[in-house]
């Protein structure tokens, strides 16, 4: 088997203390994991994956009392050699440290891809690049209104990042009226308000949507809203599946039991789609960057397995996304101090979020009761 194998030199003399303390460690760990060795009077650190946190747990246990420039110094040593080696993927909460980035590499990539036609259907359209600011009124604020109105009261190229989770028209019991529109009418203001966005949006700026198709009536929302973002000339990010692990949900319905003729079809998860204004590169200072290597190693695989929202009828709204879910949209796709919109935002849970991680926001919603509750949730924040 293939390890990366690093000298713990820190590790002194090899001792008979030692090597007893090396077995004790090694018993702890899977051998396919990782495992320490002597060669030649050297102290080997054989690692093919690793949980850090139960290695440091097991470094704090055995090497308690062994003093720090002893026998314990050996383990120690093996902690830094782990913690200090930064190449690594992520898989099933361990670090792998050997095969993660093993996939078949294409030759002369950047060439092809030109050749190809990189994102062609959005590359006759050029976006102004002058960056503007938003009126201090609209700097983390809740605001109550139609979003369009709002949205138009702010200048072009303002915001770095929009996320929202636009109603689903599905029939929920929204506090300002109907969610069961025609959909041509629910498109038509949906789009509306995306047209702003995008106005809005600086260059380089990334506009991420939340939803969920309604099986039901067979509108494949998140091709449509797609759609529209491509016919926009924007750039298509990515596409995150939000794994919600609702597997209740398969066993409500099954159309034709046990037939071909028109079986009905579940899902436990939800989309988000992210698109980019002008430039699949965003500007900022790589100071302002607040994700870590761990954080990034994870959520860059596009499935995310996050429980949904359990306080909802504790903020009286039918339809809110967890925190987890905008902290990971927010750290992944905009910098500390970035300005960030949700024009459909509900009770607050991107502004809270925003607020949380120092960066600005504007949250719209056209109920004064859901916005009164946003305004509450970030008042609470500051006690």
């Amino acid at each position: 088997m293939e390890y990366r194998t690093i000298p713990l030199l820190e590790a002194g003399r090899v001792t008979d203390q030692k090597l007893e303390l090396v077995r004790q460690f090694n018993r702890r760990f899977d051998r396919d994991d990782l495992y320490i060795s002597v060669e030649s009077g050297v102290l080997w650190m054989n690692l093919y994956r690793a949980d850090v946190q139960q290695v440091r747990k097991v470094v704090d246990q055995l090497a308690s009392g062994q003093g720090e420039n002893g026998t314990g110094a050996t383990l120690m040593a093996a902690l830094s050699a782990i913690e200090a080696n930064k190449s690594y993927g992520l898989q099933n909460g361990k670090r792998n440290y050997v095969d993660y980035n093993r996939e078949r590499k294409v030759k002369d990539r950047q060439a092809k891809e030109l050749r190809r036609g990189r994102h062609f259907y959005a590359n006759d359209r050029k976006f102004d690049t002058v960056v503007n600011y938003p009126p201090s009124e609209f700097v983390d604020q809740i605001v109550v209104g139609d979003s369009v109105a709002v949205l138009q009261s702010l200048p072009d190229n303002c915001v770095d990042l929009v996320f929202t989770s636009p109603p689903y028209n599905f029939g929920l019991d929204y506090s300002d009226g109907r969610d069961d529109q025609r959909w041509d009418e629910y498109f038509e203001k949906l789009f509306a308000i995306f047209d702003e966005c995008i106005r809005l949006l600086k260059v380089g700026g990334r506009i991420a949507v939340n939803v969920q198709p309604l099986f039901s009536d067979y509108i494949p929302s998140h091709h449509i809203i797609s759609n529209f973002f491509i016919e926009r000339r924007l750039i298509w990010k990515g596409e995150i599946l939000w794994e919600k692990n609702n597997y209740n949900c398969k066993y409500t319905a099954w159309g034709s039991w046990k037939s071909p003729s028109s079986p009905y079809l579940k899902y436990t998860w939800e989309f988000i789609e992210v698109f980019c204004k002008g430039s699949l590169k965003a500007r900022g200072d790589s100071a302002n960057a607040d994700i870590t290597a761990d954080e990034f190693k994870q959520w860059v695989n596009a499935k995310w397995s996050i429980a949904p929202e359990r306080n909802m009828q504790t903020y009286g709204h039918p339809a809110m996304f967890p925190e987890e879910l905008a902290n990971r949209v927010l750290k992944l796709f905009s910098f500390k101090g970035d300005y960030v919109l949700d024009p459909f935002a509900g009770v607050g849970t991107v502004p809270v979020v925003a607020k949380k991680a120092d960066r600005r926001f504007l949250g719209i919603d056209i109920s004064e009761e859901y916005c009164d509750t946003a305004k509450r949730r970030l008042g609470e924040l500051l006690l």
